[in-house]
């Protein structure tokens, strides 16, 4: 299975969140599921 984010990216959506983005609204953003 091969990676669609690398770690870097995924810890750019984390700061995202932190900063205070709902999570439905990054997911939409960068065309994931929350459920990912």
């Amino acid at each position: 299975m091969t990676k669609r984010f690398s770690e870097e990216q995924i810890i750019g959506f984390l700061r995202e969140v932190e900063a205070g983005m709902a999570v439905k609204d990054l997911c939409r953003k960068h065309g994931f599921s929350e459920a990912s």
